[in-house]
């Protein structure tokens, strides 16, 4: 009997372990699991607008942010998300190296020949490629500012995914 116990208990514990263990997008909190149980930043403001960032393997996180304003500038928005991203100032301005800690390391931002990050707006469940750099965009009630890291070859890259409504 005693030992009927512990093999039931052993299989409780692989059972337990190989459900709720297993390394996921989750376990990084950035990622898009946590990011649906992280609230809306200031849910109480009049307007919400939201950045979503797909990653190369497919995976894509998003963050809400509500602003009081009627629009919310790219800077703003990126800053108040809690995303992580870094940049660098060029002549043109600046320009987006890393989003979300993609790519790991870089020793140039923008390199020939290699990934980058693709910047879209999205309206009324639409993205368009972004017209300018991510500093010069206005986001209103329920945009979205997408970001999608791609190969050099993809010269039209297709959008991030349309992020969840609060």
């Amino acid at each position: 009997m005693r030992s009927g116990l512990v093999v039931a208990a052993f299989s409780l514990l692989v059972v337990s372990i190989g459900c709720g263990s297993q390394p996921t997008a989750s376990s990084n909190p950035t990622s898009a699991s946590a990011s649906s149980r992280i609230p809306c930043a200031d849910i109480k403001a009049p307007h919400h607008a939201y950045v979503v960032v797909q990653h190369m393997s497919g995976d894509w996180i998003q963050r809400c942010i509500g602003f009081a304003p009627t629009y919310i500038d790219g800077q703003t928005i990126m800053d108040r998300s809690g995303i992580q991203y870094q940049v660098q100032y060029l002549e043109a301005g600046k320009a987006v190296c890393q989003v979300d800690l993609e790519p790991r390391q870089y020793r140039e931002c923008v390199p020939p020949n290699s990934p980058r990050w693709a910047l879209f707006i999205e309206s009324q469940g639409r993205w368009s490629k972004a017209p300018g750099g991510y500093t010069e965009i206005q986001l209103g009630d329920g945009d979205a500012l997408g970001w999608r890291y791609v190969r050099p070859e993809d010269q039209a890259p297709g959008s991030p995914p349309l992020p969840r409504r609060v």
